[in-house]
């Protein structure tokens, strides 16, 4: 088969209405120096967050201060050792006190610049939890910037979305879920010390307005991943068409009784044929186009029944 759908899976953004490539090229320069793992995780956080800041309706302002912070908030992995940022296996405690740095080395790499400088609350915030349990200072909600908590939502979830590897939004329900327990109240804290966390230990790590904003952002994904494959069943539909129309013309001609007709009919599948196929394979692409149909109408079905199970969830 020549072609497939293709998409991303971060749906289109309005990034480039805010004229960001002139505001972040040197900022963007930046990332050129992270892996290309890592550089990705920050493109992915940082198209999440400028969605969420136009969902939460923030002023374009501030939409493109975060969407900025967003790029640049893991850029202090710059000087995490690559057998402990690309270790396969989980970190030792020793090693994940070391990644854990990342934060404030990166918010002292851009405090050092001028340039980065106004960005940096995103490299020192995002792993910063609303029930004082995040790092590196342990803040609590009352003293977590707003871009902070953004970037905290979108970086967890492409977090997850990484690791499990998706190739589609089926089942994306299942992180949503992950992330809503991260909004609830710990419940180790209501057995420590509740003079000092009275306030603490009835929120959780992340921000609920936040990550139901996220929902819609997954959604809006996920209804776009449909219309790519939509335009694949379409592609698939024309092809059965033509192939059935060979295969008909085929037909007729092993029937006919008359080398003049047999050679008329074969001159009409030949004609319907496109490259790469011929009068010995056709019929096995014909019937590998028919399965794929099958195939990607299941899977529009599966997202379809995504998007009502997400609608479903309750923060």
């Amino acid at each position: 088969m020549k072609k497939y759908e293709t998409f991303d899976f971060y749906s289109p953004t309005a990034l480039k209405s805010y004229n960001l490539e002139q505001t972040m090229r040197y900022q963007l320069n930046m990332l050129d120096r992270l892996d290309v793992f890592t550089r990705k995780h920050c493109e992915n956080v940082a198209n999440l967050t400028c969605r969420i800041c136009e969902y939460l309706h923030c002023k374009q302002r501030f939409t493109i201060y975060a969407t900025i912070c967003a790029y640049l908030h893991d850029i202090g992995k710059l000087f995490i050792p690559s057998k402990i940022l690309q270790k396969p296996g989980a970190l030792t405690d020793e090693e994940y006190e070391i990644m854990k740095t990342h934060t404030t080395l990166g918010y002292n790499m851009c405090m050092k610049d001028l340039k980065l400088r106004p960005y940096a609350a995103g490299a020192k915030f995002h792993h910063e939890a609303l029930n004082g349990s995040g790092y590196p200072e342990g803040l609590t909600k009352k003293d977590i910037p707003y871009v902070g908590q953004i970037i905290r939502v979108a970086d967890e979830y492409d977090a997850i979305v990484s690791k499990r590897q998706y190739k589609t939004h089926i089942n994306i329900s299942d992180t949503l879920k992950i992330l809503i327990k991260d909004t609830q109240p710990d419940e180790h804290l209501k057995s420590v010390a509740l003079d000092q966390l009275s306030v603490e230990y009835k929120v959780g790590k992340i921000n609920p307005k936040i990550l139901k904003v996220l929902f819609k952002v997954v959604i809006d994904d996920t209804e776009y991943e449909i219309s790519c494959v939509l335009e694949y069943v379409s592609f698939l539909e024309d092809q059965i068409k033509r192939l059935k129309l060979a295969d008909k013309y085929y037909t007729k001609m092993e029937n006919a009784k008359k080398e003049k007709d047999k050679a008329y009919y074969l001159e009409g599948v030949k004609e319907l044929l496109e490259q790469g196929e011929t009068i010995d394979n056709f019929k096995q692409v014909y019937e590998e186009y028919k399965q794929a149909l099958v195939n990607r109408k299941k899977v529009i079905q599966d997202l379809y029944d995504e998007i009502k199970i997400i609608k479903k969830l309750r923060i």
